[in-house]
């Protein structure tokens, strides 16, 4: 099933399938290098408390997106 990241559940993983065309350039060249490719594991840690940022396992590291960011990346969930 796919799903865009900020649709996913606390503890929920998937592999990255795509980014949307609704997101920056810049943001998604630079996600790319911390290891956002395609076919990557993606994991949902923690949702602050105001439901904006979440926090992401990913690659062995963590990162904070802003839920904006996470609507425009797309992975599939098994």
């Amino acid at each position: 099933m796919i799903k865009s990241l900020d649709q996913l559940k606390t503890g929920e993983e998937g592999k990255l399938v795509s980014y949307n065309d609704g997101g920056s350039t810049e943001l998604k060249r630079h996600l790319m290098g911390m290891g956002f490719v395609k076919g990557s594991k993606i994991q949902l840690k923690k949702i602050a408390p105001l439901g904006d940022p979440f926090e992401y396992k990913i690659k062995g590291y963590s990162i904070c997106l802003r839920k904006e960011e996470a609507r425009n990346i797309e992975v599939d969930v098994e």
